[in-house]
């Protein structure tokens, strides 16, 4: 499988989907001009992924940002996430937000209320 690996800018997160390395990782800032452009071919690889995916799956988030437009799509990675769990695979989400940063964490639990996936929180100082 192709791995996907997007350096971030001020306005877009850097992205890596490997699966012979077992790194799935969007992290950084999202608020890019055309989100759907933008996730797009992470949403295609997610597709491609779930027909085959390794025995354990740990997907991090560590944005420090993301815009409304980006909490949709992120929604729809959780819940390719939350189909391949249902589906029997071992998956892990690990939603990362700065300690001071109340609404980094909020967004975390308020995604872990909608996608029925085991969600962990992490804390890290910045």
């Amino acid at each position: 499988m192709e791995v996907i690996k997007i350096k971030g800018t001020d306005d877009t997160p850097s992205v890596v989907l490997d699966k012979d390395n077992e790194i799935f990782e969007i992290s950084g800032r999202s608020l890019p001009e055309d989100v759907t452009t933008f996730y797009e071919p992470i949403l295609n690889w997610l597709d491609e992924y779930a027909e085959n995916p390794n025995s354990k799956t740990v997907f991090s988030f560590k944005l420090v940002y993301f815009n409304t437009a980006s909490s949709k799509l992120l929604l729809d990675i959780l819940m390719k996430l939350e189909e391949m769990y249902e589906n029997g695979n071992d998956i892990l989400i690990k939603w990362y937000y700065p300690e001071d940063d109340e609404d980094m964490e909020e967004a975390g639990e308020e995604y872990s209320d909608i996608v029925d996936v085991p969600f962990e929180q992490v804390s890290y100082v910045l």
